[in-house]
């Protein structure tokens, strides 16, 4: 049986709520990892197995990594619950601020998730220079990220749904249900996991969002001679989700009150201004009487800046809550 922790515990179970910016309660605290993200004596662990080399035929020119994590609960006979995050090399790291992997296998052993097969992508690099992704890389970013992540096509959607999902099918039996797949991602990664259930819902139901770049990054001028016709970006999620149609999506946002404010745009306002528009979506479909779905939306607005940290600290209870019925 499940193990399912209040959702509400993800508001008070890292600091102490201040009120700041307004009316924003903005959680405080050391936000350290618990015991849930570390590996523990006694339990089994899964295996990660990667990075493997992959080249894409939508996403033409790039090599990109990932790996495949597999818990020791998997039964073949079963379709496994499946997780994928961006910026697979910083979600994989033993020593970083996401350990993925460590939640997954700790939380699956206790009974709090069921048995989730893992894979985490890195960001395309180019291959003009070299057919191979370069190993000196390390945790930082490959050059065609925001190419791929800060843009609203759904280039890196098709490459994950038509090419990745498949490839690891063919050793993995992942489930093709919408509900029990989720993604997610920070900064850019945010954004991108986003994109891929705006406009894939019947392939991916859940977003995890950790300071998501919803800000102006993959808007540019369509030519070099003018700037009067740009091209979309994150920027412009807001107004779409207000004037669009509801999507069937469970979202967790977390973002900080110091996060980054640049050319790009303001991270933290941006962070509000997805949550209000969810929030609008929802009370508009109310008072007009749709009989259609309703955003499942929870936030956590920290005093971090542009880390992974709140984040990954957060990251046990928000999964608990994304694979929970709760709709609150």
């Amino acid at each position: 049986m499940m193990k399912i922790r209040s959702p509400l515990l993800i508001l008070i179970s890292f600091g102490v709520i201040v009120s700041m910016r307004g009316e924003l309660d903005i959680v405080t605290g050391d936000f350290g990892l618990s015991p849930d993200s570390m590996v523990q004596e006694g339990v089994p662990q899964g295996e990660l197995s990667g990075p493997f080399e992959f080249h894409s035929k939508i996403i033409k020119d790039t090599v990109r990594r990932y790996w495949v994590y597999v818990p020791d609960q998997y039964d073949k006979a079963v379709p496994a619950n499946v997780m994928v995050f961006q910026d697979g090399q910083r979600a994989t790291n033993p020593k970083g601020s996401l350990r993925v992997q460590n939640v997954l296998t700790n939380l699956i052993h206790d009974g709090s998730i069921p048995p989730t097969i893992g894979i985490f992508i890195t960001p395309g690099n180019r291959t003009t220079e070299s057919r191979h992704y370069p190993d000196d890389l390390g945790m930082s970013n490959p050059n065609h990220r925001w190419p791929e992540y800060d843009v609203l096509t759904d280039d890196y959607a098709r490459m994950l749904i038509e090419e990745i999902l498949p490839l690891v099918g063919r050793s993995y039996n992942l489930t093709d249900d919408p509900e029990r797949r989720v993604i997610g991602g920070t900064s850019s990664g945010a954004i991108c996991a986003f994109t891929v259930a705006w406009n894939y819902p019947d392939h991916f139901r859940n977003v995890i969002s950790y300071i998501g770049s919803y800000v102006s990054i993959g808007a540019r001028p369509k030519t070099e001679e003018t700037d009067s016709e740009w091209t979309a970006g994150g920027q412009d999620y807001p107004a779409m989700i207000r004037r669009g149609g509801i999507r069937p999506l469970k979202l967790f946002f977390q973002d900080g009150s110091n996060d980054l404010d640049n050319d790009w745009g303001d991270w933290f306002l941006a962070n509000q201004q997805m949550v209000k528009a969810l929030q609008y979506a929802n009370t508009k479909a109310d008072e007009t009487g749709d009989t259609g779905p309703r955003y499942v939306e929870k936030h956590v607005w920290t005093d971090g800046k542009h880390s992974d940290q709140h984040g990954g600290s957060m990251l046990p209870d928000v999964l608990r809550w994304i694979w929970s019925e709760s709709k609150e």
